[in-house]
């Protein structure tokens, strides 16, 4: 099943307190860059992000994004913008290095 429009789009609206977000179109799915950085993607009408480091306070759920991918960590909580804003900061910290 690939992520719909509406789903990738209120993903995007939901990371607005965030400049840089960029959006890239793969398979059907969507990887999430920010600055330049990918910290994760949109799979299945899912927001994941790369398991990292600084991102392990969250407590979030492991889930695999496609067959034979590595394991990311499922945002649950997509409602809270500040907490997606403070989550790819977090993940993008480890990234960068």
């Amino acid at each position: 099943m690939a992520t719909t429009k509406d789903y990738k789009d209120f993903i995007l609206g939901q990371l607005s307190l965030l400049e840089d977000i960029t959006c890239r179109a793969m398979m059907g799915e969507y990887l999430l860059y920010y600055k330049g950085i990918l910290f994760g993607g949109i799979y299945d009408d899912r927001l994941l992000v790369k398991i990292v480091p600084t991102n392990e306070k969250y407590n979030m759920k492991k889930s695999i994004p496609y067959d034979r991918a590595k394991p990311m960590y499922l945002v649950e909580d997509i409602d809270n913008r500040e907490a997606l804003k403070e989550i790819v900061l977090d993940t993008c910290e480890s990234l960068k290095k």
